[in-house]
């Protein structure tokens, strides 16, 4: 077991005070409050995301949530969502397909220099070390039941606070919407015909004053730039810069970039993921085949992708990302 403040925690053991128990889990505090707050993830899921991390700790994988919380607010909705995929492996048999896919990327994974797993590539190169949805599978009664241990003993305790006020600030922006559409827009006050339609879905679709609304520029029409937007991920330790990624799609798919964000870092650091922008909506189509996630080769190093997927906060508008830059397209893209 990694020796970490945010590892199951040896203060259930002693009687501490509540006091001293939540400094103690400060850093798993932090990164809850931006799982539920941040990212408006759902409070029990994350959770559940908590105890499993903390559970990798225990069982021997080092300082799992100091990494994750070195990272930009959206590389952790990535691993979040990567991890929820490693639940899968937990209630499953060799007739379900969930278990097929587990063993084909893990093959697969396995029989590449690189040892990494097209489904949770960005949890295996944050934690350094070999894991995979096999990992899960095997080893699934222990981690189900030490993830439930965790989540009672440590979890419960450390975050019960921040959940309570998660789940009060979700269930009053629930009634703020549903006072929204019974009240001012409600039934009473729709008028049939196209103009009180019309009237009554703008009003509903109409952006918040926070939100980020940016329309295309050359070939992109009406549509907002998030629907034409690819999120891709590198593998750490592999440097991928911003001209291999524009050189790659620009040969395959012709001149389709309108914009490219990179991460922004420090000297001689690399960049973990990137914002492509593409002038049409259908070059997404084109690239991801139907698939949610499609995995790319560019000079040899490995690089993942999928549609983007923008986060909102409570205030209605986008997450901003920090750290990003662009050396390319003069747009102004949730920046």
């Amino acid at each position: 077991m990694a020796a970490s403040s945010t590892s199951s925690s040896p203060l259930s053991i002693f009687n501490v005070s509540q006091e001293d128990f939540l400094l103690f889990h400060k850093t798993d505090r932090d990164l809850y409050t931006i799982l539920v707050t941040n990212l408006s993830r759902d409070p029990s899921e994350s959770m559940h995301l908590l105890a499993m991390w903390l559970w990798l700790e225990k069982v021997g994988f080092h300082k799992v949530v100091k990494k994750i919380m070195s990272l930009p607010v959206i590389l952790i909705n990535e691993v979040a969502d990567e991890s929820i995929i490693c639940f899968t492996c937990f209630n499953t048999n060799a007739n379900n397909n969930a278990y097929l896919v587990a063993l084909a990327s893990s093959s697969s994974s396995s029989s590449s220099s690189s040892g990494e797993s097209n489904d949770i590539p960005l949890l295996q190169s944050l934690l350094e070390e070999e894991i995979s949805l096999k990992f899960f599978y095997e080893f699934r009664l222990e981690a189900a039941r030490g993830i439930e241990r965790t989540r009672k003993e440590v979890c419960s305790r450390a975050l019960s606070d921040i959940m309570q006020q998660a789940m009060m600030r979700n269930s009053a922006e629930r009634m703020v919407e549903n006072s929204v559409w019974f009240g001012s827009i409600g039934p009473a006050n729709l008028q049939f015909g196209p103009v009180g339609i019309a009237s009554a879905m703008a009003q509903v679709q109409r952006p918040n004053n926070n939100a980020t609304v940016v329309f295309g520029g050359e070939g992109g029409g009406n549509i907002p730039a998030d629907a034409r937007t690819l999120f891709v991920t590198f593998s750490k330790g592999y440097r991928v810069e911003e001209w291999e990624v524009k050189e790659f799609f620009t040969m395959a798919y012709g001149d389709c970039v309108e914009a490219l964000f990179m991460q922004e870092t420090a000297p001689n650091e690399q960049a973990l993921f990137a914002r492509i922008v593409f002038r049409k909506a259908n070059t997404i189509d084109m690239i991801l085949r139907g698939a949610t996630k499609a995995k790319f080769s560019i000079n040899g190093k490995h690089v993942w992708a999928r549609k983007f997927v923008p986060k909102r906060g409570n205030t209605g508008g986008r997450v901003m990302v920090s750290g990003e830059t662009s050396g390319y397209g003069n747009s102004r893209f949730g920046m």
